[in-house]
């Protein structure tokens, strides 16, 4: 008989936030909003516990933040800061068990099926967990433990932040019975509204309801609904595979109509790119953009290279063509990406003597990422570029003293 499965769902507390209050103590106690680019067209991408209590949520449009919390303190992203704290974060889980699944930069599943043995029950894991990650990063987390990824994801909402709620094996349908359908994974305000006008208002008076009733109104969704309801959830932690392409965009302020300032930006965002594929050691051959214009149009192109690289000025030149080919004069661009693809790996990579002009450019790409570590992004840098990553004016908002 196989060992029923034990599945942690890991979720940081308002970790952008949390991230600009531990490295910020100003910020500590204080209602902070991260996100942008500004007051008029910037969302929230999270909000702290604080500004919470005002009612402020994630993917909010940051103006009706603002009114709901006039005092919040607005942040600008760091993601370059987010992503090693969740890497960080990310290796405490695999001291646990390589089976690891990430869902978005701030969550994860878990299974420790197998790690009980080494580490002592699921629920002292969690905890362990729980300990490392505030003494190593000085983040909290919350952790739900339960047999099936479903029910261990809406655990570790229920007592946030730095909750830990283990469900017992076979308790899983009577801890969802009494919890709001909103609680259910995919259950969005629509779905909530429709099931609302059956007078279904908790997940175990969703479960009762026949599963052709739920088919017949909202399809294969329906379905799945009601076998979440019942803790039915077969899926299994699968860890990702190795990251297909490496990417960096950039939203803008204000929509940029210069040609030229527009290739300063593609030229970061390629410099950013190549910094990026070298920390990872990786290789790509395959150049894409991402051009989105002031009436919201994305369009997206790719190129590949004659033979892979980690080089910011290939990847540049590339995606300088492919953007050119889409330059209109009546046109405005909101948001612009660059991203490598094709990995192979460079290990073995045998350097042409005497050294040509392209690998002359690595090199000397290589002994910036050196300097930047060391001093910062901005103590070296391409001068038809500028910083990696630099909006061209930041904007944010401080409260008054």
């Amino acid at each position: 008989m196989p060992t029923p499965c034990v599945i942690l769902h890991a979720d940081l507390d308002a970790f952008f936030a949390a991230v600009e209050q531990r490295d910020r103590p100003e910020l500590r106690g204080q209602p902070v909003i991260v996100g942008g680019p500004g007051p008029t067209r910037g969302v929230v991408a999270t909000a702290s516990y604080e500004a919470r209590r005002y009612g402020v949520a994630s993917a909010m449009p940051m103006a009706r933040a603002l009114r709901l919390c006039p005092e919040a303190i607005i942040v600008p992203p760091s993601l370059g800061k987010y992503e090693a704290a969740a890497r960080q974060v990310h290796a405490i889980f695999e001291r646990y068990t390589p089976e690891v699944e990430p869902v978005s930069i701030d969550e994860a599943f878990l299974d420790v099926t197998l790690s009980q043995p080494l580490f002592g029950p699921a629920a002292e894991i969690a905890r362990r967990i729980q300990e490392d990650v505030q003494r190593e990063c000085g983040l909290t987390i919350s952790i739900g433990v339960a047999g099936v990824k479903s029910v261990a994801k809406v655990a570790s909402d229920l007592h946030k932040p730095n909750g830990l709620t283990v469900v017992p094996p076979g308790e899983e349908r009577a801890f969802l019975a009494p919890l709001p359908i909103e609680r259910l994974w995919g259950v969005g305000p629509r779905t909530g509204e429709a099931l609302h006008r059956w007078g279904v208002r908790t997940i175990g008076q969703l479960a009762a309801l026949p599963s052709s009733l739920l088919t017949h109104t909202f399809g294969v969704v329906g379905a799945r609904l009601h076998a979440l309801a019942n803790a039915e959830d077969p899926r299994r932690v699968l860890p990702l595979p190795p990251t297909q392409s490496v990417g960096k965009e950039q939203t803008f302020l204000t929509d940029i109509a210069d040609t030229d300032e527009a290739l300063r930006q593609l030229a970061a965002l390629a410099a950013a790119v190549a910094t990026a594929l070298r920390a990872k050691g990786e290789q790509g051959r395959v150049v894409s953009v991402k051009l989105r214009t002031d009436a919201f149009v994305t369009i997206s192109h790719q190129q590949a290279l004659s033979q892979p690289t980690d080089n910011g000025s290939t990847i540049f030149a590339a995606a300088r063509r492919l953007f050119l080919s889409e330059v209109r004069p009546e046109r405005r661009w909101r948001l612009l990406g660059v991203s490598l693809g094709g990995f192979a790996s460079p290990a073995g990579r045998q350097l042409p003597l005497p050294l040509d002009d392209g690998e002359r450019q690595r090199l000397l790409e290589v002994v910036c990422d050196q300097m930047q570590a060391r001093f910062g992004r901005r103590a070296l840098y391409r001068a038809s570029a500028g910083p990696a990553l630099s909006p061209p004016t930041p904007w944010f908002r401080e409260r008054a003293a």
